[in-house]
């Protein structure tokens, strides 16, 4: 694998990077620990309840509920790469992220990332097939079918970060990267090696993740509106968009960000703007998915009021 950093006569090797986070230079930052350490409790707290209560009901032990499982999952540890380190940071005066955390941090991070948005594809497929195909759905999504869904997507994920981690960059002194973790545009912008190749191959790589994934999920739901319209029971047209609603507001809320990040040139967004999006897909989106299923869920809402886990809605 190569490395982000090359050296050579006029470039030293960078040992370390400097976070600047959400302010310039040392001194505390309050408020963002505040509200990173309390988004990351309640993000914690949250998806380890669905995990377990999926794994715990056997009602629950579904292909929906599978994929859900490995949702939340992927957003622990999604959120885990970015919150722990962070919050240490917003209260040292070091800000200082060694060369190798650095990048061990963006390769999970973009490992995760990638692998959510194959998931979530993923989980568009199992309602796709369970609604437009419910006589093949326990031969379509076996559960070998659906271990290969998962597998197949962490391997599309690890495919997407070993690219991304292949930039070579140059450093010049003590690098600051003006953001709160190292993500790939802000490591490239304080780089002294021009990046518009690596800018190039960044903003190709991740529009081909997301046109693939963005068809395949709505095509899915292009089939599933179209079954839902010609269904004649009222309450089984309630059922199937109440069983499609919550995912559809989980993949708005994922992909509408991501895109404004990675899938448009770099000189558009602002660092400001940039930090403020990441915070919301680093912290916000894996604290509200459990949220987003669970309230939407009857058979989720259920399990977690007989365990006393969920007051009554």
């Amino acid at each position: 694998m190569n490395s982000w950093v090359a050296h050579d006569a006029n470039h030293t090797a960078v040992t370390e990077f400097i976070l600047l986070g959400f302010g310039r230079g040392p001194g505390l930052q309050v408020v963002p620990f505040v509200m990173f350490l309390l988004i990351y409790i309640i993000t914690v707290l949250g998806n380890t309840i669905l995990v377990l209560t999926i794994t715990a009901d056997c009602h629950l032990q579904t292909p929906m509920y599978f994929l859900l499982m490995n949702l939340s999952l992927l957003d622990l540890c999604y959120s885990s790469v970015i919150a722990p380190r962070a919050t240490v940071s917003f209260l040292t005066d070091t800000k200082a992220i060694s060369y190798r955390g650095c990048a061990t941090q963006f390769f999970f991070f973009a490992l995760f990332g990638s692998t959510e948005a194959f998931i979530l594809t993923a989980m568009a497929y199992d309602r796709y097939t369970a609604i437009c195909n419910p006589l093949l759905y326990p031969t379509t999504m076996s559960k070998p079918v659906c271990i290969q869904l998962v597998v197949g997507s962490y391997l599309c994920g690890s495919v997407n970060a070993m690219t991304s981690f292949s930039f070579r960059l140059r450093f010049c002194g003590s690098s600051q990267i003006n953001h709160f973790f190292c993500d790939v545009p802000a490591v490239m912008k304080a780089s002294v090696t021009d990046t518009y190749v690596n800018e190039v191959v960044m903003f190709a790589l991740c529009n081909v993740i997301i046109v693939i994934t963005t068809v395949a999920i709505f095509t899915s739901y292009a089939y599933i509106l179209s079954t839902i319209l010609k269904t004649r029971s009222a309450e089984g047209r309630y059922k199937a968009f109440s069983t499609c609603a919550s995912h559809m507001m989980a993949v708005s809320l994922f992909y509408g960000t991501v895109f404004f990040i990675y899938a448009q040139p770099a000189a558009i967004s602002t660092p400001n703007q940039s930090k403020m999006v990441s915070v919301f897909y680093t912290l916000v989106i894996p604290m509200l998915n459990p949220l987003i299923y669970s309230l939407r869920n009857k058979d989720v809402k259920e399990d977690l009021r007989l365990k006393g886990t969920l007051v009554p809605i």
